[in-house]
């Protein structure tokens, strides 16, 4: 096979959204400092919607992009905290891998906090072939062609091999 065309991780993203609530985001970002010992940044809100509360510049949520070994290394612990196991609808057609993972102290390596309590968190996976960055590059920047795009089949077979995935209807 063509190692042009082997599919990689290109980052790993862990994500906890707080919404409004300022105490579960300072939470949100010491579960992410306890699971990869680094420090996140805060996302804050573009727009006003009033309904929600929520105004411009308004810290909502965290989130941590980890790359290269570090994303495999912490992406092997995330996997044995859902058993392994995830469903179809897990992966979406551009070659990513979403799921969440509903209580930290399912993570191996990580102790539970009294003073955090129960706090889940949304991991996503972006599976790239090399190639990929002439879409990032600076000069003749040109679209990734879609012979070349990860699919989704190959991402299943990706996470099965690299990380013994079993994937089903229901995980």
């Amino acid at each position: 096979m063509n190692v042009m065309q082997l599919p990689r991780i290109e980052k790993v993203t862990l994500n906890v959204g707080a919404g409004k609530d300022q105490n579960r985001l300072e939470k949100g970002v010491t579960v992410l400092k306890m699971i990869t010992g680094i420090e996140p940044m805060k996302t804050v809100t573009q727009q006003r919607i009033p309904t929600w509360g929520l105004r411009p510049g308004l810290p909502i949520g965290c989130k941590l992009t980890l790359r290269k070994a570090k994303a495999v290394e912490v992406l092997k612990r995330l996997l044995v905290a859902k058993e392994n196991k995830l469903r179809l609808t897990q992966f979406d057609n551009a070659g990513n891998v979403s799921f969440g993972i509903h209580e930290y102290i399912d993570i191996p390596g990580v102790t539970y906090d009294p003073k955090i309590g129960v706090l889940g968190l949304q991991v996503c996976v972006t599976l790239e072939k090399p190639g990929y960055r002439v879409k990032r590059r600076r000069l003749k920047t040109r679209p990734v062609p879609k012979k070349h795009m990860v699919s989704r089949e190959e991402a299943m077979a990706f996470m099965q091999k690299a990380f013994g995935v079993t994937i089903g209807e229901k995980a």
